[in-house]
C-alpha cells in the first residue's frame, strides 16, 4: 500500500478517534467569568474535571439559548453565558443528559474512556467499554452511545450513581445538584472560588426541558452575577428550579 494512502487512512482514523465536539469559540469560562472581589478560584489538580470545566468554550457575549430545534428559549433572563456545546436535533440532551455528556466528554478527552459508565433507570449499567465491544470505537460511535444513555438514564439514575456531599461549604467544581424525580432536575457546578475566611461561591450550568444549549445560570437575586453563595442556608434557588442543599452529589473520581 502506498505510504501516502497509509498516512491518509491511519491519520484520518486517529483524528476520528480523538475528536471532540465541534466549536469555534476561543473564550473560556475561566476567561469570561472572574470571581467576585475578594475571592480566588480554589486550587485543583491540573487533570481534574473541575479544571476541564473551567476551560469550557463560551459563545460570544449576548448569545441566546436555543432549543434542540433551533428556536430561542422562551426565558431569556435565566442565563449569563452560553457554552459552545452542540445539541443534536432531537429532544434528548436535557438536564441530567448534559451533565452526563460533559462528564463523558471529559473522560474521553483525558484518555479515561474505560471509566465512562452510567446507569439506566432500571439499574442496568450503560458502559462505554461494553458498547465499544459491539460497535466501533470512534468519536462518532461515542456520540451514538451517548444518545443511548440519554434515552435510558435520567435524574433518578444519576442521583443514585453519585455520592452525597454532606457539607455544602466543601462544594467543588464537577459536583451536581440533582433532584431525582418525574419531573426532576440537575445542574452542574462549573467553578468554585473562596475568600480568605473560607467562604465559597460557585457557578452553575444547566440544560433543561425541552433539550437546549447548555448555559451558565444567573442568580435570581442579580441580573448580572452568576456566582452563588455556598452557605447551606434555606434552599438553593436557581432561575428555573429550587433545590435542597441535600441534593448536592459528587462523582466518585475527580
Amino acid at each position: 500500500m502506498p505510504i501516502l494512502l497509509l498516512f491518509l487512512l491511519f491519520g484520518w482514523t486517529s483524528t476520528l478517534h480523538s475528536q471532540t465536539w465541534p466549536h469555534t469559540s476561543t473564550s473560556t469560562l475561566r476567561d469570561r467569568i472572574p470571581p467576585p472581589s475578594g475571592f480566588v478560584r480554589i486550587p485543583l489538580p491540573s487533570d481534574s474535571f473541575g479544571v476541564w470545566l473551567r476551560g469550557l468554550p463560551l459563545k460570544p457575549e449576548g448569545s441566546m439559548v436555543h432549543l434542540f430545534d433551533g428556536r430561542p428559549k422562551k426565558n431569556p433572563l435565566a442565563h449569563h453565558s452560553v457554552v459552545d456545546l452542540d445539541v443534536d436535533p432531537v429532544d434528548l440532551q436535557q438536564c441530567a443528559d448534559a451533565v452526563m455528556r460533559l462528564r463523558a466528554e471529559f473522560l474521553w478527552e483525558k484518555g479515561r474512556k474505560d471509566e465512562i459508565k452510567f446507569f439506566s433507570v432500571g439499574g442496568q449499567p450503560l458502559a462505554w467499554p461494553e458498547w465499544r465491544s459491539s460497535h466501533e470505537g470512534s468519536y462518532r460511535s461515542f456520540r451514538k452511545y451517548l444518545k443511548w444513555v440519554f434515552g435510558s438514564a435520567n435524574t433518578v439514575s444519576l442521583s443514585k450513581q453519585m455520592r452525597a456531599v454532606s457539607r455544602p461549604k466543601s462544594i467543588e467544581p464537577g459536583d451536581v445538584f440533582v433532584k431525582g424525580g418525574y419531573p426532576g432536575h440537575a445542574v452542574l457546578v462549573l467553578d468554585v472560588a473562596e475568600d480568605p475566611k473560607g467562604d465559597r461561591v460557585f457557578l452553575l450550568g444547566q440544560s433543561y426541558m425541552p433539550a437546549q444549549e447548555f448555559h451558565v445560570l444567573k442568580t435570581p437575586l442579580s441580573l448580572r452575577s452568576p456566582w452563588y453563595e455556598a452557605d447551606g442556608k434555606g434552599k438553593l434557588v436557581t432561575p428555573e428550579w429550587v433545590f435542597d442543599w441535600a441534593h448536592l452529589r459528587r462523582f466518585e473520581k475527580p
